[in-house]
């Protein structure tokens, strides 16, 4: 995330386009209907997820600078990779589309009727729907946060030097520096405000969001739940989450929808669920400082075996390190899952050494940028060896296949895990929702511990 105070933005943020502002939940988990992207074909589809996967990827690695106990909503899987929530916001409340984005921590919606977006039409039809601002001026508890607000630095990731030059009242009626957030493939500029979030039947006053007025790339807002505190589980003292990631096969399908779940209980209950088995996150040593690191839920991924194979992976794209580079996060808004070329080549040369029963085919993997493809199309049963990941505290799972290779059309299967050039900074593996499709994951922040079981999400 990088925050830019550029003069010009700050005048046409102020003086253009805000004049009228004075100085347990479970929610439907979904795709954004906005996103239904005109692919030709499934290997088109396929690139354009690998494109994002791998931009993502890069943004991670060298990011720039007491209510009812339970509260469950609709999560919606969509097919430009993203999976979307409903929150509402102001007074009376206007109800918005959410990307959830466990990589980031700021929340933040399309804002004012002077919204522009580049670049975030998904659809080549005229009749798309149109991406749906929040009017501040139609909700009276929208408040531009000021300079001297602390809630200003959590926006910004950083403590802001308000004007020094300036008499007591002007200081303190100084607002908060417009911000620009970068994400691996789009950007998003707008100030900080204060509103009150609404999430069934809980009420939360003065909650930091972002109304951004220009963005690039962004098919909706995003609500960031990473670990920094300007997130929406750190602004309303989550205990823990959870959510049920939907199978990509029904992406972009407004009637089917799996949960997320919001634990709003300050102490544990003690409340168990059944068949989860745990991991703890792990500690980067350099967090403090590589502060955009902070936001990311590391895990202690020990080794992945293919077939009963131990692949041989450097540790240190497994671990972080003491300069803070490698380990392994896992991100909800990362489709494919990402892993440095070092550790990928091993990993695919396994799946090649074993799958002998079918051709592999390299002008699709030139195709969808996945890889390696086999054609599996004479095939009755399609049989590929079982991958296996162990985690730290006895946790280990077996993915189904479906989760870590894609049947596309003319009977070939791709391998859906990405690489890119070498790199030195940041995680050395970044697991996607791809992989984790028909899971359920528990974020237990409480115990810092994630907690996961297979099953059917709906």
């Amino acid at each position: 995330m990088v925050s830019v105070t550029s003069s010009w933005l700050y005048c046409l943020s102020l003086l253009s386009l805000f004049p009228f502002i004075s100085s347990s939940i479970t929610i439907p988990l979904q795709y954004p209907q906005t996103n239904q992207i005109p692919f030709q074909d499934q290997y088109q589809k396929l690139n354009h997820l690998v494109t994002t996967s791998l931009a993502r990827a890069r943004h991670l690695e060298n990011p720039q600078p007491t209510p009812a106990a339970t509260a469950t909503a609709p999560l919606f899987s969509h097919s430009y990779g993203g999976y979307s929530i409903s929150l509402s916001f102001g007074t009376p409340p206007q109800t918005l589309s959410f990307i959830m984005d466990t990589g980031s921590d700021v929340v933040w919606f399309p804002c004012t009727s002077r919204y522009l977006c580049k670049h975030c039409s998904f659809s080549s039809s005229s009749s798309s729907p149109r991406i749906q601002p929040f009017i501040p001026k139609e909700s009276s508890s929208s408040k531009i946060i000021g300079c001297k607000n602390p809630k200003c630095s959590w926006i910004h990731q950083s403590n802001i030097n308000c004007d020094q030059d300036c008499s007591v009242n002007s200081c303190l009626n100084q607002t908060c520096p417009p911000y620009m957030i970068l994400y691996g493939s789009g950007t998003t500029v707008g100030i900080a405000l204060s509103e009150t979030l609404h999430l069934h039947g809980l009420s939360k006053p003065n909650f930091l969001v972002g109304c951004s007025v220009l963005s690039s790339h962004q098919p909706a807002g995003i609500a960031g739940f990473g670990r920094g505190l300007s997130s929406l589980p750190t602004q309303l003292g989550l205990g823990k989450f959870s959510y049920c990631l939907l199978s990509r096969r029904f992406d972009d399908d407004t009637k089917k929808s799996s949960s997320l779940v919001l634990d709003i209980e300050q102490l544990d209950s003690g409340k168990k669920t059944n068949a989860l088995v745990y991991t703890p996150f792990v500690k980067n040593p350099k967090v403090e400082d590589k502060s955009s690191f902070s936001v990311y839920y590391y895990l202690g991924l020990r080794r992945i075996t293919i077939g009963g194979h131990h692949v041989k992976m450097p540790y240190k794209y497994l671990s972080p390190g003491e300069d803070g580079n490698g380990g392994v996060i896992i991100d909800s808004a990362t489709t494919f899952t990402f892993i440095a070329r070092e550790a990928f080549e091993p990993l695919s040369d396994e799946f090649i050494r074993q799958i002998t029963d079918y051709k592999r085919i390299k002008e699709f993997e030139d195709v969808t940028g996945l890889g390696p493809c086999f054609n599996v199309s004479d095939a009755k049963t399609v049989s590929f060896p079982e991958m296996r990941l162990y985690f730290k505290g006895g946790a280990d799972v077996a993915l189904p296949v479906e989760n870590y290779f894609a049947f596309v059309g003319g009977g070939v299967a791709c391998l859906t895990m990405v690489t890119g050039p070498e790199r030195v900074d940041g995680p050395g593996m970044i697991l996607g929702s791809f992989q984790m499709q028909n899971f359920y994951v528990e974020y237990d922040l409480r115990n810092e511990r994630l907690g996961f079981k297979q099953e059917k999400c709906k």
